[in-house]
């Protein structure tokens, strides 16, 4: 009986060890990360002319996903096309609210933005800007959840009025379309140029037809023009402009926006010489640039624009943030606080976040020329604004 119960208390040992060695695994195991990917909401535009840009919206913040991860954290994508209709996207981001969505990014047009982001805030949810900045969120109706990762609206264009300046430009026509982006721009150009505006001119956002602009700023005899058209309509005003003759004699000066990687593919030589402002290109010389232009490439046989380039630093902003609450996005407080620090490497170079969570950053002068190739990039002229925030900032308060 003694060998028999001696037995049975070594089988019994055995068994309560193992039990004890799961248990304590448990913890660690709990630990290593969420059981559940962490779903962001993305909204974007993947149709109509514009839809090249949400194509490269997407295929940027992807390409930040090591293996399904950010900053070490499972995350899933739910993307949802809003076929720039801005009700296509709010209903869009009522049903991700609904399924219990809580952080949100993707839209890249203003008019669109607005439609998206007070329902997401109001449901207490995040949402991180990856390209539109509008003013209106940027000042007096700022909020902790709200974040910009891309610039302020009019920022960009205030560094397109300096570059004017540096040009040499006293005697400007401004054109863009009638809605939000079209307006902070040429509000933000006017800011910092120190020249006259001589015609102010507003386009239709899906206009493809310019001549009757264009015969307007022949007759104003400008030193230059200063437009901001993105995606195809964008395409189609710069090959008007340089089929018309006007751009022999009258300098163009636009934004990034208004000239990109897959716009210069379809205007050809109407983009050689064209002056724009930017906050990266293509030929940005630093290590964390030339890494995803060759990372960008390789994956979708393309070069990247610059829309890419934002939603992929983006996409590293909120991994940063996502480590740091493992995950957990419902410590928001914990998830905001780390988003502000931004810890982690921009494709553009310096990046931190101001009072009102949008960019302090560098702004260039640069010009679309030929490389050695006869190939047309987007060089670097000279940097027109360092460590620069935003008109508004300053109107921000946050609790």
């Amino acid at each position: 009986m003694t060998r028999i119960s001696s037995s049975w208390q070594a089988v019994a040992a055995a068994f309560l060890a193992a039990i004890l060695a799961a248990i304590l695994a448990a913890p660690a195991s709990a630990q290593s990360g969420p059981a559940t990917p962490t779903t962001i909401g993305f909204i974007t535009t993947l149709s109509t002319p514009a839809g090249y840009i949400g194509e490269d919206i997407r295929d940027g913040f992807q390409l930040a996903l090591k293996d399904g991860t950010l900053g070490g954290v499972p995350v899933k994508l739910e993307i949802e096309d809003d076929s720039l209709k801005p009700a296509n996207a709010k209903q869009a981001a009522d049903r991700m609210i609904q399924s219990g969505i809580k952080l949100f990014t993707g839209v890249n047009f203003s008019n669109v933005l607005a439609a998206v982001v007070p329902g997401v805030l109001e449901a207490g949810g995040v949402y991180v800007s990856l390209n539109p900045g509008p003013s209106v969120f940027a000042g007096e109706k700022c909020n902790r959840n709200y974040f910009v990762a891309s610039y302020q609206n009019d920022a960009f264009h205030e560094a397109a009025g300096l570059s004017a300046n540096l040009l040499g430009y006293k005697r400007v026509v401004l054109l863009a379309p009638a809605y939000q982006a079209g307006r902070d721009a040429l509000e933000g150009f006017k800011r910092t140029f120190k020249g006259e505006i001589i015609g102010e001119i507003y386009t239709k956002l899906d206009q493809t037809d310019f001549s009757v602009e264009l015969a307007r700023v022949r007759s104003l005899q400008p030193d230059a023009i200063y437009q901001f058209h993105p995606g195809g309509a964008g395409i189609n005003f710069a090959k008007q402009y340089a089929n018309s003759g006007l751009s022999k004699s009258v300098p163009m000066l636009i934004p990034s926006f208004s000239m990109d990687a897959r716009m210069i593919g379809a205007t050809g030589e109407a983009a050689d010489g064209i002056y724009a402002s930017a906050i990266w290109t293509t030929e940005s010389d630093n290590p964390a640039s030339k890494a995803f232009v060759e990372a960008f490439r390789k994956a979708y046989s393309r070069t990247p624009t610059m829309y890419a380039q934002q939603a992929y630093d983006t996409a590293n902003l909120i991994g940063s943030a996502l480590k740091a609450v493992n995950g957990d996005i419902s410590k928001q407080a914990e998830f905001r606080d780390a988003l502000r620090k931004a810890h982690f490497t921009a494709v553009r170079g310096k990046f931190s976040l101001g009072p009102n969570q949008h960019p302090i950053q560098d702004y260039y002068l640069t010009k679309f020329v030929k490389n050695a190739s006869g190939e047309i990039v987007q060089t670097v002229v000279r940097k027109v604004a360092e460590d620069y925030g935003d008109a508004y900032a300053a109107r921000c308060k946050i609790d």
